[in-house]
């Protein structure tokens, strides 16, 4: 199994959910988490002042998958999320050694 987690923008999170349910990858887990890359944050113009916003507003999705589907999912986030600007986010990819659900015995 993998654990895929995806760092995308927060306006992109619609069209890759859908995407991804379209292709049969229901369970997954959304987080609004805040962070920076490469950019080092962004300025904004407010009122006729700049303001540096350090941490910027992104989506985490978290899911774990079986390794058959692992391409797939990937394939699916990259597509749906890129707007081919710097800021489009991150996928992380782990092993996943065992799962085992709270209700189970």
């Amino acid at each position: 199994m993998k654990k895929i987690e995806a760092i995308i923008r927060p306006e992109k999170l619609e069209k890759v959910s859908d995407a991804l349910i379209e292709r049969g990858h229901h369970a997954m887990t959304v987080t609004e988490v805040r962070g920076r890359g490469l950019q080092r944050g962004i300025a904004l113009q407010f009122r006729g002042k700049e303001i540096l916003v350090d941490l910027i507003p992104k989506i985490k999705i978290e899911m774990v998958i079986s390794d058959n589907d692992a391409e797939e999912v990937i394939a699916t986030i990259k597509e749906f999320a890129r707007t081919g600007k710097n800021g489009d986010g991150k996928i992380f990819i782990f092993d996943v050694e065992k799962c085992t659900g709270v209700r189970d015995e």
